[in-house]
């Protein structure tokens, strides 16, 4: 794991900002939205790819994108930011109706990254533990899917949670409206990382990359 790095807090626009958010009121706040994935689903139909890995390599293209979802602080509590943050997503024991928290490390290239989340899935399918790889590391972020129902709704209350500045994503199932396919997507953010126009530039960006799935493959 690399460290974070430091902030420049002179050059930082939202220095105040963040000081607001994270000392004086500290907040987070959740949204939820319908992403089209129409052409996504139709692509993945026709490869042999898998969906929810496709799902959390779309999701961990657009974190790694911006600075203001890869954030941390360091040691000294100051801002910094990760180079990189990884998808931690969840794995559904069927059997025993528990649930297993895993991770893969982001690759740009969707076809390796695919592979190896694959491989991780397959592995964790039977876990008993909830953590088999052990203790996930500082730089990952949360996906998790409830692919049994789908939501207009969806908020995590978690104690101390402004204290986690990453952001943290819950995904749907499927539903079809007007002829068209969408996902049920929920999104938490820490005020301090991230204002809502950040928030509705990574959903946009989101449905851009779905809209054009040609990375999908065979």
């Amino acid at each position: 794991m690399t460290c974070p790095e430091p902030i420049d807090l002179a050059d930082w626009n939202r220095r105040e900002t963040f000081e607001h958010y994270r000392r004086a009121v500290p907040c987070t706040y959740a949204i939820t939205v319908e992403i089209d994935v129409t052409a996504f689903a139709a692509a993945l139909a026709r490869s042999s790819r898998k969906t929810y890995v496709a799902q959390i390599w779309a999701i961990a293209t657009v974190v790694n994108r911006h600075r203001e979802f890869r954030m941390a602080e360091t040691d000294a509590g100051a801002p910094a930011v990760w180079p990189v943050v990884h998808p931690a997503f969840t794995v559904f024991n069927a059997e025993r109706e528990t649930f297993a928290a895993v991770w893969t490390p982001y690759d740009a290239d969707f076809a390796r990254f695919h592979d190896a989340a694959a491989e991780v899935l397959a592995a964790a399918a039977s876990a008993t533990a909830m953590f088999p790889q052990g203790e996930l590391s500082a730089d990952v972020f949360d996906i998790s899917s409830l692919p049994w129902t789908s939501f207009t709704g969806f908020t995590l209350n978690i104690d101390g949670g402004t204290n986690h500045l990453l952001p943290i994503f819950t995904l749907g199932r499927y539903l079809d409206r007007d002829g068209r396919t969408l996902l049920p997507l929920a999104v938490q953010i820490h005020h301090a990382a991230a204002d809502g126009f950040h928030t509705a530039r990574l959903v946009r960006e989101l449905e851009e990359l779905v809209a054009d799935p040609s990375w999908v493959g065979a």
